[in-house]
């Protein structure tokens, strides 16, 4: 199994991948667009996003390449805190632009990979997407192929109950991502979706104080907050965290 697993990654890594890309489109989905939908096919079969994970979270996670070690060491991290997404209500989908027969390969390999702090085998049960045409990193403007031809942006999307994006995230394809900052990410969102007049201040982490929006004139009474608020300043005032 290891050494067929090896021989597929050797010859995939050899592989001379620069098929032409579609027409690129340089539009990003913002914040507060709906998601693009998509059906593709994954390791869990074929998929329908984001209808098929109905009223959760989703996260799509994109990666440029398969059997590359910065990736490989972000889709083993993921898969290492794939029980603190499941406790926020939050689905991880995975692409690439390879195909699904190399999904398959990479995922294998990587469930032999021991964890270098838990020395614990991970094991991959979010569904890893393919796009060997482009069609889903076209929708999501991650393709740029002045910087990598033939692959996407290192990119993560965070998508609400209602599949409207809310935030996202590109990254170099030198500098890994943090999976406890896209968890802290998550998290923030979801106090802010849950309730709007809750604002996250820098550094925030679940169970610190918020802030909520500062007044619209100076007819609120300051010198006497409620006593879950305080004030820094008239335009910094925060609610304790019950």
């Amino acid at each position: 199994m290891k050494k067929s697993i090896l021989i597929a990654a050797i010859i995939y890594l050899s592989l001379n991948i620069s098929g032409a890309q579609p027409g690129i489109n340089p539009q990003i989905p913002l914040i507060g667009d709906e998601a693009p939908s998509f059906t593709a096919m994954s390791t869990n079969g074929q998929i329908s996003f984001p209808e098929d994970f109905g009223e959760n979270w989703k996260i799509l996670f994109a990666h440029p390449r398969n059997f590359t070690p910065v990736c490989s060491s972000e889709i083993l991290e993921l898969a290492h805190h794939s029980d603190a997404f499941k406790r926020l209500n939050a689905n991880v989908i995975v692409l690439s632009t390879d195909e699904l027969e190399y999904h398959y390969a990479w995922k294998a390999a990587l469930e032999e990979v021991k964890h270098n702090e838990t020395g614990k085998y991970a094991k991959i049960k979010f569904p890893m997407v393919e796009d060997p045409n482009y069609i889903i990193s076209n929708k999501y403007g991650m393709l740029e192929s002045a910087v990598s031809p033939g692959q996407n942006i290192r990119g993560v999307f965070f998508i609400d109950p209602e599949n409207t994006i809310r935030a996202f995230q590109f990254y170099p394809n030198e500098v890994g991502r943090s999976i406890d900052e896209i968890i802290r990410t998550l998290v923030a969102l979801q106090t802010n979706h849950e309730d709007n007049t809750a604002l996250l201040p820098a550094n925030w982490t679940p169970g610190d104080d918020v802030m909520v929006p500062y007044p619209e004139s100076y007819e609120m009474d300051l010198n006497n907050l409620e006593p879950d608020y305080y004030k820094l300043s008239w335009f910094m005032i925060f609610r304790a965290n019950d």
